[in-house]
């Protein structure tokens, strides 16, 4: 058995804690056979565990606690603490993964209510499960979302070598917002969402880089998002925002502006990886 999850990308700029698309990097995770004890094959740093204190064994056994261990081999191109949702990858894969080794028949919506109550909020994890664009509360321990079609269009991902954790990038966050300012923040991403829905890129675009709840805080931590957006203008790509937390920065391109805009990239003084990725709309895959 083959398990295949999708990177995703939170936020959108003003979709803050609610908004999330599901991108073409994956992480994937292998049954190989019966063990004594629970093994991961992987070749992606000492800083993972290779036994049952990884995340991804973890998160099975909190809800199939009576799992047979296995030896598993875990592969992955999702870039860790870049803003590409590389820890909810993993919780959503474990939850896979106990849903077919336990014979739980979890819903999709089960296994958003789940991811969500490990993760804390679905923007990544639902999209990650879902597939595509993905809208979610997380009110009241209830999780309510809405998948529905991202409009086409090529996702450049600059992606610097430099981590940036989303607890540092949290910690800038104010503890509250005067009301008006809530209400400008709303309307910002009621606006975003309804041109993704209406496919009109441009004007989600502009309401994207129009963030009011966390990128003017978190600016300072990523200086290069100001230098990419100025060459997005340039250029006439739709829009560019921080990935999550950060540090990664996602600029929207017509596919026609995209070699263009991963040349001029290439030109910041910032060591960093540029890739050229797309909408991925079917989540979590099962081989």
């Amino acid at each position: 058995m083959k398990i295949r999850i999708p990177a995703t990308s939170a936020n959108l700029g003003p979709g803050f804690d609610s908004c999330g698309i599901a991108l073409s990097q994956y992480l994937n995770i292998e049954v190989l056979e019966s063990a004594q004890e629970w093994q991961i094959k992987h070749s992606l740093g000492a800083d993972i565990p290779s036994d049952e204190t990884n995340l991804l064994i973890q998160t099975a056994l909190k809800i199939a606690p009576d799992l047979a261990p296995k030896v598993l081999r875990m592969t992955s191109d999702i870039p860790l603490a870049r803003g590409l949702g590389s820890s909810s990858s993993v919780i959503v894969g474990g939850i896979e993964l106990a849903n077919r080794l336990g014979n739980l028949n979890l819903s999709q919506k089960e296994k958003v209510q789940i991811a969500t109550e490990i993760e804390g909020h679905p923007d990544n994890v639902a999209p990650a499960i879902c597939g595509d664009f993905v809208v979610a509360s997380y009110v009241d321990d209830e999780v309510y979302s809405v998948k529905h079609h991202f409009p086409l269009c090529d996702v450049i991902a600059y992606i610097p070598d430099d981590q940036l954790l989303t607890s540092e990038s949290r910690s800038v966050l104010p503890t509250s917002m005067p009301y008006k300012e809530a209400v400008k923040a709303s309307s910002i991403a009621n606006v975003m969402i309804a041109a993704i829905l209406n496919g009109n890129l441009p004007l989600a675009g502009l309401m994207m880089e129009k963030d009011r709840w966390h990128e003017a805080y978190r600016k300072k931590l990523v200086p290069h998002l100001d230098h990419i957006r100025s060459i997005s203008r340039n250029i006439g790509a739709y829009g560019a925002f921080l990935s999550g937390a950060g540090p990664t920065v996602l600029i929207l391109s017509p596919e026609e502006k995209t070699d263009q805009m991963v040349q001029e990239l290439g030109k910041l003084p910032i060591s960093a990886s540029i890739n050229v990725l797309s909408i991925d709309q079917e989540g979590i895959q099962v081989f």
